[in-house]
């Protein structure tokens, strides 16, 4: 019997129909003319916490970290144990099973730790479902793949799941303890990912909290041609002065004689004139995190929304696996094309339908690359025609920008000529650059996108008249533009999301940044959107209603500065990802990753034992001076207790709401009290902080004998 496993129970729905009939419904899977098809909810099997390794981790004690554990178990999620037996007993009857989880790293693990957990021993084939159309999956059953190609995926899945549980188990606990022991009365979720994406947010608004704008001069002259007008900007020298480390001019006086010194001569000389043909290729398809991004600047939509829409096109069999990191398309579906711009031509949205019905068919872009595939593809139309009316806003915005992205494919290369000028007029140089588009190909289906206009600079001023070297100029005028600079833009949900993927930007050692430019980002694209929802709804970030902006909230701030840069700078984690990208090609250990993360968290853990983290008010203990007194209620009714308890057994009587101070508070130290003790020689008085403060007093009559004319210093032991 042949045996397929899905990952879910719309997918074995969708799979069981191409598959040779009768079909026959059961409890928990489908019997089928080829084989039976069962289902998984997702993973249906979890790590074990850390009390399920060991009773005593139920209480949270700092002394117990790290917890690695010495061999990972996994459990049956209670509410798939039904679903699990129905696994297991079709497992134990089958003679070959075929892998149909998604085809990414989750998708290929979620599948393989049940067979693993179950030891199963019998031959597995794996099948690769991009879309869900009846032609794709037919396809896709014809063309089964040995599941042992997809170890290495595999390996870096359980990579990944396993450092995700060594960070956030260990470290969540040790800096939760740590702020604890201070007095705040939280818990501090530490992530692999999520945490150095907080900490964007907050250094954004810091960035914003601390700007002042600077104030600039950009200085612009119309000139005059033979052949027509045009206007320049002036390009300071090297030794130019008054200008500012960025090379802006900044200094009025200066640019007030730079204008006096260009007008007092009327004509110039063109020095260089180059003109070059270039060509931009066509934007390639979308992979979930650019559709993510283009969907929240083009309507405003978070990327949760983005995920969840392109996931029920992908189940309506419109568009294909929509958890996609990749943006290129296998050369044998090019001929898919012909059916696909079809269908788009005839639908009802004018757009789609006219830029379809223009395009090449037999254009062939450099979006079609198998060296690009690995185990999915870019997000784009299936062959499937769409009726766009049975679909709400948001799934026909998202399934346009699918269906455009795609058509743009079958439209030749942007084509334009582009001209650069400079001039001397008395001894300044200046600048003009212009482009004449020559054919607009592609971007003919994005001219009416602001998001998809050319990134001009303000030099780039379109048109140029016809001009060669040598030729002379003449100034019309000339004028210095005072600017000021401009702060960062806070982060909204998309663009936050985009940071994540261009992680590298962000990176704070220099040579690293530079070897991270190519990896794809921190997260994956099924988990990016998870992340950023999960710090709203933990109520460490607040989205702003009108431009969405993400705020942190005190909770973040705190979180971000009781940690250590090597969870708050992306650095360490952009690495990590670079290296479960490279274990999935095969060329990273599982075990050496592995040893490398228990190592970066008790060293983490060691900083956090030492960790202070103080609170912005509070009462300090008078006992030991670290921890602060909170409200507690004991047998004889409320009382202040000590934060660090039971390391320090401080306890001082309510008083109408607040902590009754010491009788005789220490002079030494300011933070400990005088406290009547017993010694060799009779009663004296001793701090509470002893032995870090060692003041001591004679005692008078029930009270410390202090020397008033004296310094806290003079105090010492009798």
């Amino acid at each position: 019997m042949r045996l397929f496993i899905a990952e879910k129970p719309s997918m074995a729905a969708e799979l069981s129909k191409c598959l040779p009939g009768p079909l026959s419904r059961k409890d928990g899977y489908i019997i089928t003319g080829g084989g039976v098809v069962t289902w998984a909810f997702g993973h249906i099997l979890r790590q074990a916490e850390p009390a399920e390794y060991d009773e005593k981790y139920k209480k949270w004690r700092i002394e117990d970290l790290p917890i690695i554990p010495a061999t990972w178990n996994l459990l049956v999620v209670d509410s798939c144990r039904k679903q699990f037996a129905i696994i297991e007993n079709l497992i134990n009857q089958a003679t070959e099973i075929v892998h149909a989880g998604d085809p990414d790293r989750e998708g290929q693990l979620l599948i393989d730790e049940v067979l693993d957990y179950l030891h199963n021993e019998k031959p597995v084939h794996r099948i690769l479902l991009n879309a869900l159309d009846e032609k794709s999956i037919k396809k896709a059953i014809s063309t089964l793949r040995e599941n042992q190609d997809f170890y290495n995926l595999k390996q870096s899945a359980l990579a990944r799941a396993r450092a995700d549980w060594l960070i956030g188990m260990n470290l969540s606990r040790a800096y939760t303890l740590a702020a604890q022991r201070a007095g705040h009365r939280t818990t501090l979720p530490v992530g692999r990912v999520k945490t150095p994406t907080l900490a964007l947010v907050v250094r954004r608004e810091r960035e914003l909290a601390a700007f002042k704008p600077e104030e600039y001069f950009t200085v612009k002259a119309d000139f005059k041609h033979d052949n027509g007008t045009f206007t320049a900007y002036w390009k300071p020298g090297e030794e130019q002065p008054g200008r500012d480390s960025e090379g802006r001019l900044t200094d009025g006086t200066v640019a007030k004689a730079l204008l006096a010194k260009i007008k007092s001569v009327s004509s110039g000389q063109i020095v260089l004139c180059e003109t070059a043909e270039k060509k931009d290729a066509q934007r390639l398809p979308l992979s979930l995190s650019s559709l993510q991004v283009i969907a929240g600047r083009k309507f405003g939509y978070d990327p949760q929304l983005v995920l969840d829409t392109a996931q029920t096109l992908y189940e309506r069999k419109l568009t294909t696996y929509p958890r996609s990191d990749c943006d290129f398309l296998p050369e044998s579906q090019h001929g898919d094309g012909a059916i696909i711009l079809e269908n788009l031509s005839d639908g009802s949205h004018t757009e789609l339908a006219g830029w379809a019905a223009e395009a090449d068919r037999t254009i062939k872009s450099r979006a079609w690359n198998d060296k690009k595939i690995t185990a999915h593809h870019a997000i784009i139309p299936t062959v499937e025609k769409c009726n766009l009316a049975a679909l709400n806003d948001a799934q026909k915005n998202i399934y346009f920008l699918i269906a455009q992205s795609y058509i743009a494919q079958f439209f030749p290369v942007h084509v334009y000529n582009q001209t650069r000028v400079e001039l001397e007029h008395n001894g300044e140089v200046f600048t003009a650059s212009g482009r004449v588009v020559v054919e607009l190909g592609w971007k003919k289906v994005f001219a009416a996108d602001t998001d998809e206009k050319d990134d001009k600079k303000e030099e780039d001023g379109g048109m140029l008249p016809a001009m060669v070297k040598g030729d002379i100029t003449e100034l019309l005028s000339i004028k210095a533009d005072k600017k000021s600079t401009k702060p960062p833009v806070r982060f909204t949900a998309a663009t936050l999301l985009a940071a994540m993927k261009e992680i590298h930007k962000y990176v704070k050692n220099p040579d690293l940044k530079k070897r991270l430019k190519d990896v794809s980002g921190i997260g994956t694209e099924a988990t990016r959107a998870t992340i950023i929802k999960e710090l709203i709804d933990r109520r460490f970030l607040q989205e702003e209603k009108k431009k969405k902006y993400l705020i942190p909230t005190d909770s973040a701030y705190l979180l971000i500065d009781a940690l250590p840069d090597e969870m708050t700078y992306p650095d360490s984690t952009a690495l990590w990802e670079n290296i479960l990208h490279r274990m999935a090609e095969g060329s990273e250990n599982l075990a050496v990753f592995l040893e490398q993360q228990a190592k970066f968290t008790s060293n983490l853990c060691n900083i956090a034992k030492e960790q202070s983290i103080p609170l912005k008010e509070g009462h300090v203990c008078p006992r030991c001076g670290q921890g602060v007194l909170q409200p507690r209620n004991g047998r004889n009714g409320p009382f202040w207790g000590c934060s660090r308890y039971p390391e320090c057994k401080g306890a001082y009587d309510d008083d109408q709401g607040k902590p009754k101070k010491p009788e005789h508070p220490c002079p030494r130290c300011n933070q400990g009290s005088l406290q009547l003790r017993k010694g060799k020689n009779g009663d004296f008085w001793g701090c509470t902080r002893f032995p870090a403060c060692r003041a001591s007093c004679d005692d008078d009559q029930g009270k410390p004998r202090l020397v008033v004319q004296a310094s806290a210093q003079a105090i010492t032991a009798p």
